[in-house]
């Protein structure tokens, strides 16, 4: 009988565990998930465009091998150093110019050898792109076949005229 009476508090036992258990509530255990980050993948392109700087009328040459071949992705070479070759998509202007040793900015025009020409009593800088003046060709993306006129002075619209017809054009 003894037997009897442990066999079943033995029982009972086991049942009140099991009943515990699954009664209790559940705890919600938050895990997260993080997601990679997919990051456009940059695609390569192959064209060209035209450009042309000019100074109180004079034509500024990239001839020194200094500008040639300065990045993988936008580039001039010895061989037509006023043709842009692009290789990455959504390049700019700014990008372009970056590249090379001076700076330019929608003000002012600092050449590789030190002179410097900003917007103001000697000139103004301006912008053309295909033609037609655009004060933010900077910030424009560069297509195949583009022809961009930077022209610092104080030129009419004819001297420009003439400027922009030496912009190289590519196809």
């Amino acid at each position: 009988m003894a037997k009897k009476i442990v066999f079943t508090v033995l029982i009972f036992a086991a049942v009140g565990v099991v009943v515990f258990f699954l009664t209790q509530p559940k705890k919600s255990v938050n895990v997260s998930v993080i997601k990679p980050t997919v990051t456009p993948k940059e695609e390569l392109v192959d064209y060209k465009a035209g450009f042309a700087i000019f100074t109180h009328g004079t034509f500024r040459g990239f001839t020194a091998a200094m500008y040639h071949n300065l990045s993988q992705n936008v580039y001039i070479q010895a061989g037509d150093p006023n043709i842009v070759h692009i290789k990455k998509s959504e390049t700019t202007w700014d990008d372009f110019f970056k590249t090379l040793p001076f700076k330019l900015t929608k003000e002012c025009l600092t050449t590789g050898a030190g002179e410097t020409f900003c917007s103001g009593q000697d000139g103004t800088l301006k912008f053309y792109l295909n033609g037609v003046k655009d004060p933010s060709l900077l910030d424009k993306t560069i297509n195949a076949g583009d022809q961009a006129l930077i022209s610092f002075g104080n030129e009419d619209e004819s001297r420009i005229k003439s400027q922009l017809d030496k912009v190289v054009a590519v196809k």
